[in-house]
């Protein structure tokens, strides 16, 4: 059963009534160009196979009424009550979207997108409530339509739940594309497709989820954003996008500004790399960029962690091509550029020093390039 079909089931169990339309939006992992959205950098996100499912249906009565299986249910007036906790991201895309004519829903949540892995949950299901208000509320829901229900969820996240994320979980939520990963320049928010043909080569994007979850919201990523806009201050910058080499960034007198910078800088420029690498069809040279990313989240962005570097590790010292963290960090999961003949001999290898070093054991599953956001 899929997890529409598992959506419109938990409404008809909740609600006793059917629903007005099945929306869906995936989870991501990003394959390079970590901590530089908010920084106006460039991205290389792709959308995943897993997805967050919400069956919808509109009421009269102004309220707003959530149930999703492990949470607890939510039913309020979102024009006079606020939410907290996972309804938040429901109740803010609300709050943002002000969509025409909303006269409240019911909606019933399923998800695979593993919550706290990195995998953005959240963006997940921000961007198929969003898709599910817009077409319900009649509003564009094309390719620059998709751009602005993205700046919602943003909106929604940032002002309503309070995380400080920088947008590219939710343009590649709406904007994915089957096969593809989706360049996304953050200065301008132009984006382009760039072809990922992993079976092509032999090759499987192999993601370790730690089961070590992650928090937006409890301030270090925060703390990291806030850092980049200090040193464009103290740069004179437009951005740090304006800088393009590691050198650039050494007249910032504080060492750990000049460490947050020199990671910017230097991940953009492994993401222009990665792309160059993809369209020539070199795909296999994406292992030592991913290589140089987690070093550079680990030994310079600092947000890394023993869970992350013990997969990282373990992953590349069995054979994988490349293997890096993604996500905010402090927890959450890792990506490697793995044979496929080799994949369950890596993951032998991440759950032995999981072991050793008692850790929370991993959780796998392999990345696909997949659509975006879409009706089921």
């Amino acid at each position: 059963m899929t997890a529409c079909d598992r959506a419109a089931h938990a409404f008809r169990t909740v609600f006793d009534a059917e629903p007005d339309g099945l929306w869906c939006a995936p989870g991501r992992v990003n394959l390079i160009g970590e901590h530089v959205d908010y920084a106006g950098g460039l991205c290389l996100p792709m959308a995943l196979s897993q997805v967050t499912a919400v069956a919808v249906r509109r009421r009269d009565d102004g309220r707003l009424r959530l149930h999703s299986e492990g949470f607890d249910p939510v039913d309020i007036d979102p024009g006079t009550g606020r939410v907290d906790g996972w309804g938040a991201y429901v109740a803010g895309v609300v709050w943002a979207l002000d969509p025409p004519g909303f006269t409240g829903v019911d909606i019933a949540v399923v998800s695979e997108v593993p919550v706290g892995a990195g995998l953005s949950s959240s963006a997940a299901l921000e961007a198929a409530v969003a898709l599910a208000l817009a077409e319900l509320c009649g509003l564009p829901t094309d390719d620059a339509g998709r751009d602005a229900l993205a700046a919602v969820c943003v909106c929604a996240e940032n002002d309503y739940v309070g995380a400080p994320t920088g947008g590219m979980d939710q343009q590649i939520a709406l904007r994915g594309r089957g096969g593809y990963a989706l360049l996304l320049d953050c200065a301008d928010g132009s984006v382009d497709h760039i072809p990922v043909d992993l079976a092509r080569h032999g090759l499987t994007l192999l993601v370790v989820d730690t089961g070590t979850g992650h928090r937006l919201v409890d301030g270090r990523y925060g703390e990291r954003r806030t850092a980049v806009e200090d040193a464009v201050s103290r740069l004179s910058v437009r951005s740090l996008r304006d800088l393009h080499a590691p050198e650039d960034v050494d007249s910032l007198d504080d060492p750990v500004l000049r460490r947050r910078a020199r990671h910017v800088v230097t991940e953009i420029a492994r993401v222009q790399d990665a792309v160059a690498r993809l369209r020539a069809g070199d795909i296999r040279d994406l292992g030592p960029l991913l290589d140089a990313s987690h070093r550079s989240l680990r030994d310079d962005f600092e947000v890394s962690c023993l869970e992350l570097d013990t997969a990282v590790d373990a992953a590349r010292s069995a054979g994988a091509l490349g293997a890096r963290m993604v996500g905010g960090g402090f927890g959450g999961s890792v990506i490697a550029l793995c044979e496929s003949s080799r994949v369950a001999q890596i993951e032998g290898a991440v759950t032995a020093a999981a072991g050793r070093h008692d850790l929370p054991r991993p959780r796998f599953l392999h990345a696909v390039p997949s659509p975006g956001a879409r009706r089921c």
